[in-house]
């Protein structure tokens, strides 16, 4: 039977937290609204009050992943040391775009079914709900990203000509290697490869904005 009792805020708080380890465990084909009311202890039809249909549903869970990856980056951000002198801005912005790149796949390792439903965002979205996708740090994924190519840019290592779209380029890279190691074919790769080539990727990101772009 159903319980009763639920605020709208706790309902609608008790639907994600069961989507999110229904995502964890089985990707966001997991996500049943059947199921989730289940859980929640609540009719299907309640379900409904706080969500349009099953894409509502699964676009505000992915916005929480988003915003879990959002602070797995700034975690790696955090470890990035500030030293003094000639050239610690530059060290620091070389860090800063590892860091986001990093703290980007090791969640992807870490949470494999939370990062197949991350990015089943609606498009038409308003920037109300996108604000859901900020992590505890204040930021999304995708402002993580811009902060560190900023500082790219204001350290010298990336030129003016180079910073539009950069981060399209950033992120296709990186997610591109996380999507292969978690679904594709190098999921089989041992740790230690795996680690190294995470290294090498960013890496190769990283220098490769440096470069001049070409003329059109």
């Amino acid at each position: 039977m159903a319980r009763s009792g639920y605020f709208h805020g706790d309902l609608r708080r008790a639907l994600l937290d069961a989507g999110l380890e229904a995502a964890r465990a089985g990707g966001p084909d997991a996500v049943s609204v059947r199921e989730l009311a289940r859980a929640a202890g609540v009719a299907p039809s309640a379900v409904y009050r706080h969500f349009d249909s099953h894409e509502s549903l699964v676009s505000a869970l992915a916005l929480r992943a988003l915003a879990q990856v959002a602070d797995a980056m700034e975690h790696e951000i955090e470890q990035v040391p500030i030293a003094g002198g000639d050239g610690a801005d530059r060290a620091w912005a070389d860090g800063a775009i590892a860091a986001v790149g990093l703290g980007y796949i090791g969640w992807a390792w870490r949470e494999p079914g939370l990062f197949r439903l991350a990015f089943r965002v609606h498009r038409d979205l308003d920037a109300v709900h996108l604000d859901e996708a900020r992590g505890a740090c204040g930021r999304t994924p995708y402002e993580q990203l811009e902060r560190a190519l900023d500082a790219l840019a204001a350290a010298g290592e990336l030129s003016p000509a180079a910073r539009p779209g950069a981060e399209a380029l950033a992120w296709s890279a990186v997610h591109g290697f996380a999507s292969l190691t978690v679904e594709g074919p190098l999921r089989s790769l041992d740790a230690d490869t795996r680690r190294m080539l995470s290294w090498r990727v960013v890496e190769m990101v990283r220098l490769g904005l440096s470069a001049t772009p070409p003329s059109p």
